[in-house]
């Protein structure tokens, strides 16, 4: 059984059908990027796992579990940590402040060590306004703030959106980090080279469907499956 298993999932917003029959699976440690076009339904994945859009039909199971309809909150408890797009950190307040909104309760206080034995910068920046750290750093207070949870997988949406490319090496590190820790990642992407470097499973969604999936390996050579779904040539 998967660690992460997405079946037949249909989410509305509203009228408008975005995921019409989304399935997907990710592994204990492994890298999934979900690639498409603007509109096709990957963010909404992201948050329909999450528990933060209901689906209509489907489930979705972690760890053997069905947490389909849980709210937000129990599903980052079972062990799902979300980064969204933007990274949506509290830009006034320190890196500590902004880490302590991830715990739970002084019990998890312990795992802030955690999380600076993999990411020390952080350690020196603890009484640094947030909104004053470069990119990539903020990137990773942004991950080591779904981390505190400690989380058996990490939804990354769009996680190298606005860094220049020295910062998106770091996040290239930070992903390299989280899975010899044995963190499963389901990365959302708009950078394909950067998703195809670091993804170990990659599916291709057209209008919220999972038209295509593949290992990164069998992808070599293959440029017209690039094009057909992603418009674009690597």
């Amino acid at each position: 059984m998967s660690l992460l298993r997405v079946e037949d999932i249909h989410t509305y917003y509203g009228r408008s059908y975005i995921l019409q029959g989304t399935s997907l699976d990710v592994e204990k440690g492994e890298v999934v990027a979900l690639l498409g076009r603007n509109g096709a339904g990957k963010t909404t994945t992201l948050k329909t796992i999450m528990g933060l859009v209901k689906p209509r039909a489907g489930r979705i199971l972690f760890k053997d579990g069905d947490i389909t309809r849980l709210p937000a909150f129990k599903v980052a408890r079972r062990g799902i940590g979300y980064v969204p797009q933007g990274r949506q950190l509290f830009p006034k307040m320190t890196v500590l402040e902004n880490l302590k909104t991830g715990l739970r309760d002084q019990s998890d206080a312990q795992q802030l060590e955690s999380v600076f034995s993999l990411f020390p910068v952080l350690q020196e920046r603890l009484n640094q306004l947030a909104g004053t750290l470069s990119g990539g750093e903020q990137q990773a207070l942004a991950i080591s703030r779904a981390l505190i949870k400690r989380p058996d997988i990490i939804l990354l949406d769009e996680p190298t959106t606005g860094l220049m490319p020295i910062f998106v090496f770091t996040v290239k590190e930070i992903i390299k980090k989280l899975t010899e820790n044995g963190i499963a990642i389901l990365l959302v992407e708009e950078k394909i080279p950067f998703a195809l470097s670091v993804a170990d499973q990659v599916y291709f969604m057209v209008k919220g469907r999972i038209e295509y999936r593949t290992r990164k390996e069998e992808l070599q050579g293959k440029k017209e499956i690039l094009i057909r779904y992603l418009g674009v040539e690597v």
